[in-house]
């Protein structure tokens, strides 16, 4: 049933010790100056007894990059604390509805409603293109019958409805072995971006699985069921190789066509339908607050760097140009 609610794996290690004790990162409900694009050097604020807060709540898949880029921010401007909780991506843009955040990561593209309620409470985004992910689908280590899956396939076991109970549901060839379900919970843009992509409409999806807000939940249980089959951004697979394995994923009827899930194939964009944008969205009246300006002037230059380091994967430098000058106009307008 459904309950509601030196490789990439050392690095990612890496990162989230870090953030231990760096920036402060707070689980949801279920788990000195930067360089501007001009070369400009931006101006670190003076140093309080109480640091400058910047809160920044949302996608548990774009966290990772963002704790990596608060950490190093930290370490320059250390009298601001950036403040980084993580509910997914849905409950981020009601936290910015609300006013409460400056910055809200998201898996997805901002929703029309979203935008909309946002405007509502005289609320205007600032939308940044920060990295790409090649979306997941893994197996236990213990499956040998499938190294590659179709669309079709997929959406068969995880479509609204879906009367899989076995792998031989979906392929006579294979073992009639159960099939358990493991993947991202309804707030996440993680679910909404497969949803979409497989079965064909948001949120739309089988009710015979196990959904949580925190990607290692997943892995845990596809590593540790023989029939498991689960969904999550690259760096997670990246940092646990040895736990699951990925599918390669064919759009068309040829398993065979199936593509992995690399990084040179999801900037390619060669890994379809998976392969997906991650934003961060920035309340502009924050950009009045000098000590966000700076956060996310770095996030966009220096801190671009930590988006390979810690497994997801780069944009284009014309794409990561295009966000810098986004922020720039918006910076001159505030």
């Amino acid at each position: 049933m459904r309950f509601r609610g030196q490789s990439f794996p050392v690095m990612l290690l890496a990162v989230l010790a870090a953030v231990v004790s760096g920036c402060t990162v707070e689980n949801g409900p279920t788990p000195n100056a930067g360089t501007g694009a001009g070369g400009e050097e931006a101006t670190a604020p003076s140093t309080s007894s109480e640091p400058t807060r910047i809160q920044i709540d949302g996608s548990s898949t774009v966290k990772v990059i963002t704790a990596a880029v608060a950490e190093e921010f930290e370490s320059k401007f250390s009298d601001v604390k950036v403040a980084l909780k993580v509910t997914g991506t849905g409950t981020g843009f009601k936290e910015m509805i609300a006013g409460r955040i400056d910055i809200a990561n998201a898996s997805r593209a901002v929703k029309d409603s979203e935008k909309a309620d946002c405007e509502k409470n005289n609320i205007e985004l600032l939308e940044l293109l920060v990295a790409l992910d090649g979306l997941t689908v893994c197996v236990n280590n213990e499956n040998t019958w499938v190294e590659s899956i179709t669309v079709a396939q997929l959406k068969k076991i995880w479509e609204p409805g879906s009367t899989v109970k076995s792998w031989k549901d979906v392929d006579a060839a294979w073992p009639d072995v159960p099939i358990v379900l493991f993947g991202a919970g309804e707030e996440s843009g993680t679910f909404d971006y497969f949803t979409e992509a497989i079965n064909g409409k948001e949120d739309e999806i089988t009710e015979n699985y196990s959904p949580s807000s925190d990607d290692n939940v997943t892995i845990t249980g596809v590593s540790g069921d023989k029939g498991a089959m689960g969904f999550f951004g690259c760096a997670y697979y990246f940092a646990n190789k040895d736990k699951v394995k990925a599918l390669k994923i064919s759009p068309t009827e040829d398993p065979a066509a199936g593509v992995a899930p690399t990084p040179e194939a999801v900037k390619a964009g060669d890994y379809k339908p998976l392969s997906r944008p991650l934003f961060i969205y920035v309340k502009k009246s924050s950009l009045e607050r000098q000590e966000v300006q700076d956060f996310v002037r770095f996030y966009l230059n220096e801190g671009a760097a930590q988006v390979s380091k810690v497994g997801y994967v780069d944009v284009s430098d014309e794409q990561i140009k295009g966000s810098r000058e986004a922020f720039e106009a918006a910076v001159k307008k505030e």
